[in-house]
């Protein structure tokens, strides 16, 4: 009973502070008994289940969102989704200057004989010859930019042919394997436990100075996307100090989303906020919810950031220009971020393997994701989330600033 007891209330805990606890008993275990090398075995099932459930899951996400997607959205639509796809590139650019400017690498193992890419040619060869392949071995080889390709195709098949019901029964599909998912992150306290320890044990507590150089280049290329860029993409189209709406839009939304960590489970309190602002509901009851999609500023940011360092640390030489090109790969992967705790992380072994890095090599900077997590994970939900209303209210202002003009 006293045990029923004490996981009932390690359940009732927030989920980001049983990571920090997590690793607190890491960290502590791998500086007292380093010799205890059970302890990792829970890091290395925790990175495996992982590496066995996510092609699956990106593969019905990404099928479940493109078969369901609406028609005919309109202007005003238009504007937010063009604003949307464009801040998302430009985070993603704001972290391929900040990963050439303050380069960064991780503990991985395993990286001796990781192959380079010889050219921008052989780049695109790979990409091609690994689209194309068969996607019953792509799933199964976690080949990503193959299961990204015929996912595509998947759904737009779906959307011209399939009836409802059938559209529907893929969505409970992805929500199957979101679950699944969800139960797998619920374990990750354990699984980042015996990854910590591993760490320490090995490399004592230097380890956590390469983790925080690659959380303050995660969380600064953020921070610029969203107090520069975004302010200036809104203040090119209203003309007027964007600022007032972005610091509202951050205090009301991103805070709670802070905690939350989830863009889905802030659905509400945006709506709210829209409210609270004057907008028209027809819009942005579907703007919103359109938002914690496809607006992944912080997707895109943890998705090249996190590449970037892997193929550092495993020596592949990128040039600038592949990097660009990753740029817009990370941009197509962050809107298929699934909705749970640290979605974008799943999405690493994707961009991963444009450069022809294996699987294996990119789970483990996952589990390093997972890790600095506790903070990367909720500044990225905030930022992201916050973004949905931010870019809403602009594009609701930009439309009655132009009928405005129209009806003088």
């Amino acid at each position: 009973m006293t045990f029923i007891k004490v996981f009932s209330k390690w359940s009732e805990m927030s989920l980001m502070l049983r990571i920090l606890v997590g690793l607190i008993i890491g960290t502590i275990l791998g500086l007292v008994v380093p010799q205890w090398h059970g302890i990792g075995i829970l890091g290395t099932v925790f990175v495996s289940a992982l590496k066995a459930v996510a092609p699956i899951l990106v593969a019905v996400l990404i099928i479940a969102s493109i078969a369901k997607a609406g028609k005919g959205l309109g202007p005003r639509f238009s504007v937010v989704i063009s604003r949307y796809l464009l801040s998302t590139f430009i985070a993603a650019l704001c972290a391929v200057v900040g990963s050439f400017l303050f380069p960064v690498t991780m503990q991985l193992s395993d990286v001796a004989d990781q192959a380079s890419p010889g050219s921008l040619t052989d780049v695109f060869v790979n990409l091609l010859s690994n689209m194309v392949s068969n996607p019953i071995v792509s799933i199964s080889n976690g080949n990503y930019i193959g299961i990204l390709f015929w996912s595509i195709l998947v759904g737009l098949a779906l959307k011209i042919t399939a009836s409802q019901p059938t559209i529907d029964m893929v969505q409970d599909f992805s929500d199957v394997f979101t679950y699944i998912v969800n139960w797998i992150i619920q374990c990750a306290p354990f699984g980042i436990m015996g990854l910590v320890f591993v760490s320490v044990s090995e490399t004592g507590l230097e380890v956590f100075t390469t983790y925080g150089h690659l959380l303050m280049l995660l969380v600064g290329c953020m921070l610029v996307n969203t107090l520069v860029f975004n302010p200036l993409i809104s203040y090119l189209m209203l003309h007027s100090n964007p600022y007032p709406l972005l610091f509202t839009c951050l205090k009301e939304s991103g805070l709670q989303a802070f905690f939350t960590r989830s863009s889905a489970a802030n659905i509400p309190v945006n709506m709210e906020l829209c409210q609270k602002l004057g907008l028209d509901e027809e819009f942005y009851s579907v703007s919103i919810p359109l938002g914690s999609a496809i607006n992944m500023d912080g997707a895109a940011v943890t998705i090249t950031v996190m590449t970037l360092a892997v193929a550092n640390t495993v020596g592949v030489d990128v040039s600038f220009a592949s990097a660009l090109f990753l740029g817009i790969i990370a941009t197509l992967a962050a809107c298929g971020a699934s909705g749970v705790a640290g979605g974008s992380l799943l999405l690493v072994p994707m961009a991963c393997s444009f450069f022809n890095i294996s699987s294996d090599i990119a789970m483990q900077a996952v589990a390093v994701g997972f890790i600095i997590g506790v903070v990367q994970d909720s500044v990225e939900t905030a930022l992201n989330s916050s973004g949905d209303v931010f870019f809403t209210a602009t594009a609701e202002y930009y439309d009655r600033k132009k009928n405005e003009k129209l009806n003088k």
